[in-house]
């Protein structure tokens, strides 16, 4: 009885409310006309829940994401096709999809009724300007009778997620001088051929031949070190990102946190575009990809969050194991955090860094300690671009590209 009454709509309590009061003063009056409507008022609700709880429509959904994964502040299409497979046909249904209150108000559908083995298609789009992993769905049906008095609710047991990945800002294609790759000739390439430093010897293996002994490699780093027998001809980089707390300021979309955030998935999206095989280290250490750069290492990115751990040094000691070229985007560095973070690179490994400039995000000026921080990576052959508040990512990657000796600690040119 309880589930009975707990169906029925503010206008079906409506009805039993006045049909109730009615019966009651046609009996102290008494006036049995005025008992019969109660009557008719009491029961036409009650039957209307009868009737609505013995129609068993059987009912299928599906849904589909096109795309399911999309960068923040574009929009998705959720397409969800009720199906009804009963051999009866079905009411008027109420239908509302559950989706998170961050990306806007639930959608909600009338739908007429579905004829035995018939269907529809329940289309809308939805949009987050936040990265995350949201849930849509199940889809939720109210069967209503024609009076308005009962309502019934549904539930499927099917769900989708959505993956929105950080913002992915298209970058050029550039070109790297030789020269700093460790080459002769002058000449110049794009940064699509820089593969794996080939020169760059290997730590002493049991079994290695005396011959292959690296001694200058084996001064510089007080251990045996030997030449590399062959060259790793597939292309492969480093990308760093500083998850730190404390290296970052602001909160939401307008963070330091997430413009990183962003700047790595932009970096590491167009690697994987240019062919290279991208990988993605934080300062705790190497997140271990199950797939490419373009769909896993996304993933990743979309949920992750700020760290609160202090230092770099696990994260600086996978980079320098990481082999390849190395980018780095970090935030707020101590002169201890730059040294480790310089010392990463091995050998002629190109290196470069997008310093943000934290400072800038609160007071528009860019504070002394990151032109400090610029000046350490950048004698150690880093090539640094100091991005602010306003910096377009686009241009901040073209200056990671320029030559190191043209470049001020705030990544413009000197005079």
């Amino acid at each position: 009885m309880r589930g009975l009454f707990s169906s029925l709509t503010t206008r079906g309590r409506s009805f039993m409310a006045a049909g109730g009061a009615a019966m009651v003063c046609g009996l102290a009056i008494p006036e049995p006309d005025l008992v019969r409507v109660g009557a008719l008022l009491v029961i036409l609700p009650a039957v209307s829940a009868l009737i609505a709880r013995r129609s068993r429509y059987r009912l299928s959904c599906t849904r589909r994401l096109d795309p399911p994964r999309v960068p923040a502040g574009q929009s998705t299409t959720v397409t969800a096709r009720v199906e009804n497979v009963s051999r009866l046909r079905t009411g008027v249904l109420l239908a509302e999809d559950v989706t998170p209150y961050t990306l806007g108000s639930r959608p909600r559908f009338v739908l007429d009724e579905i004829e035995p083995g018939g269907h529809r298609e329940l289309n809308y789009q939805i949009r987050s300007d936040s990265r995350g992993k949201f849930t849509i769905g199940p889809l939720r049906v109210r069967v209503a009778d024609a009076f308005g008095l009962v309502e019934i609710s549904r539930s499927f047991s099917t769900s989708s997620t959505l993956v929105v990945t950080p913002r992915i800002f298209s970058l050029p294609r550039v070109n790297a001088q030789s020269s700093w790759l460790g080459e002769g000739d002058g000449g110049m390439r794009t940064i699509s051929a820089i593969g794996e430093d080939d020169a760059a010897p290997r730590v002493y293996q049991d079994g290695d031949s005396l011959h292959r002994v690296h001694w200058r490699s084996t001064a510089r780093y007080g251990e045996l070190m030997v030449r590399r027998e062959e060259h790793q001809w597939r292309n492969s980089a480093s990308v760093f990102l500083d998850t730190r707390r404390i290296a970052h300021t602001g909160s939401g979309p307008a963070s330091t946190f997430e413009f990183a955030v962003s700047a790595a998935a932009s970096i590491g999206a167009h690697l994987s575009g240019e062919g290279f095989r991208a990988r993605l280290i934080t300062e705790a250490g190497e997140i271990a990809p199950r797939g490419t750069f373009q769909d896993t290492l996304l993933d990743m990115l979309a949920v992750i969050s700020p760290s609160p751990s202090p230092g770099l040094r696990s994260g600086t000691s996978a980079l320098a194991n990481a082999g390849g070229q190395l980018i780095a985007v970090v935030g707020r560095l101590t002169a201890e955090d730059a040294r480790q973070l310089a010392a990463s690179r091995r050998g002629n490994a190109p290196a470069m860094a997008l310093l943000l400039a934290v400072s800038s995000w609160v007071s528009g000026e860019i504070a002394e300690d990151t032109a400090r921080t610029s000046e350490i990576l950048s004698a150690a052959g880093w090539r640094v671009a100091v991005a602010g508040a306003g910096t377009p990512l686009a241009t901040a990657w073209q200056q990671m590209h320029r030559p190191v000796e043209t470049l001020t600690p705030y990544g413009g040119e000197r005079s």
